[in-house]
């Protein structure tokens, strides 16, 4: 593993980044920012080494944006009705951030701090925080880690744990975008994508709170049970769709939450890269990149609209309100545990 100066954000914190490599030529690139994914490199079906997820040059370009680009969310993946929620009788209000609600915890996220790396060693790395009672408005001290490990196989396996001293909502997700045709390649959507995921949390309106329904995809444009092109129907006229632009619903997964199985597929027919995820997650979020503005990331490149796909598994949505979903509360005491990988190969 190697180590180098990533760079300084503007009010002075350095960031740095670490390298891995297997030997398969695959080559993760990581920051403490964030404890974030910068840069995954793969091998395409001629050999060369690819880019697939879309990232920036600075440290200080992750902070001016609001993309989420490969970074660690918490301590709350997703949306939450009107920053509110209550835990033991006791109502807790969070930053308002996104419409009428709070999404991804608030402006202040896990996503802004210098992670401590704990542990780093060969194709492992382990990023840590402590995050104190009251913060981002949650109660209790909390205190996560991340490791990412680069395995021999050709896959990136984030695993998530953390404990608290107070019942406390438990969320993380990683918000990598991923383009499989290289990060420089423009819109995703004729890549084709495969989500184990019979039934998915229709949303209300274009805020994109859960009805609290679980609805079968089947017979609609939110059926991926087959793989199919991530823009065959992303236009169509279907409400859901219209209501938030594009896919940016929670899908449910088939089998048991705690049950490591496989939750997506995804291949580029331009590279040759196929992608296999796998979680023990209750549920998926998909994200097509509609809200992507135009800007400039890695290298110069123009990003703009659906130039990245995320696969986010978490609980579901607002899940902390709705009592028809698991809860996403971690009892004081308890262990928090949860693992997500990504695999690739080329065919």
């Amino acid at each position: 593993m190697e180590k180098i100066q990533f760079g300084k954000t503007a009010d002075g914190r350095e960031a740095s980044l670490y390298i891995l490599k297997n030997e398969k030529g695959m080559v993760l690139k990581l920051t403490d920012l964030g404890a974030a994914i910068v840069s995954l490199q793969v091998p395409d079906r001629e050999g060369k080494l690819t880019d697939v997820v879309l990232g920036y040059d600075t440290p200080q370009e992750y902070l001016d944006n609001t993309c989420y680009f490969g970074a660690v969310i918490g301590r709350n993946g997703n949306r939450i009705d009107k920053g509110r929620f209550s835990i033991g009788g006791k109502t807790y209000q969070l930053a308002v951030n996104d419409n009428d609600n709070n999404l991804h915890s608030g402006p202040e996220g896990f996503d802004r701090r210098i992670w401590d790396v704990k542990e780093a060693e060969g194709q492992e790395i382990t990023f840590a925080l402590e995050s104190p009672d009251g913060d981002q408005g949650f109660p209790g001290n909390f205190c996560v880690q991340v490791t990412y490990t680069l395995t021999e196989e050709g896959g990136v396996r984030l695993t998530y744990e953390g404990e608290t001293d107070q019942d406390t909502v438990a969320n993380l997700t990683n918000h990598v975008y991923f383009n499989l045709t290289g990060h420089d390649s423009g819109s995703v959507e004729d890549q084709e994508l495969m989500l184990a995921a019979p039934s998915y949390t229709p949303v209300r309106d274009y805020q994109a709170i859960p009805t609290g329904e679980i609805a079968p995809v089947e017979g609609t444009p939110m059926d991926f049970t087959k793989a199919k092109a991530i823009g065959k129907e992303i236009d169509a006229d279907f409400e859901q769709l219209k209501h938030v632009g594009g896919y940016d619903h929670n899908f449910v997964l088939a089998g048991q939450p705690g049950e490591f199985r496989k939750m997506a597929e995804g291949f580029s027919q331009s590279s040759g890269i196929f992608m296999e995820a796998y979680t023990d997650c209750a549920g998926v979020q998909f994200y097509a990149g509609n809200g992507i503005s135009p800007h400039k990331g890695k290298g110069g490149v123009q990003y703009g609209k659906r130039q990245g796909f995320c696969l986010e598994s978490q609980y579901f949505p607002d899940s902390v309100n709705q009592d028809v979903f698991a809860s996403p509360v971690l009892k004081a005491g308890e262990k928090y545990h949860t693992v997500t990988e990504y695999r690739f190969s080329v065919k």
